[in-house]
């Protein structure tokens, strides 16, 4: 069995819940990454923020970036996946959600993310496949 912890990309870097939205997008820049966790004040996971949230929950409505918290939009429960379950759960998570950025956390702590791309080079091309077409679906 092959677990999260040994697809996943280690030690990923979170915006703050207070910070605002316009330094998240440097990170986001600095680190060439779509997507940051959403990290708390209590150092637990509140969700996942991309550059897409960004343009269409804060400046397609006229929202200032410069003052608008990360937090504000983390809603709901973030999806998850144990660094020890295994990968399959991950693939159906994944699927099940339709996102293409899973977060993995030991304990309460995050200590990895999951992505497509780990996926595609876990899984054999027909799972791949399979996996990308489902969390494409609209």
């Amino acid at each position: 069995m092959t677990t999260a912890r040994e697809i996943m990309t280690p030690d990923p870097r979170c915006v703050g819940e207070d910070d605002t939205l316009a330094e998240a997008a440097r990170l986001m820049r600095e680190l060439d990454a779509g997507a940051l966790p959403i990290c708390g004040n209590d150092n637990r996971l509140k969700g996942m923020l991309t550059d897409r949230d960004i343009v269409v929950r804060c400046v397609a409505d006229d929202g200032d970036p410069r003052t608008t918290t990360a937090g504000s939009l983390a809603t709901g429960k973030p999806i998850t996946i144990g660094a020890d379950d295994d990968i399959r759960e991950a693939l159906q998570t994944m699927q099940e959600h339709q996102i293409r950025r899973l977060p993995v956390i030991d304990g309460h702590d995050l200590v990895g993310i999951i992505s497509q791309a780990d996926i595609a080079l876990a899984l054999s091309p027909v799972e791949t496949g399979e996996t990308v077409a489902e969390i494409s679906e609209e």
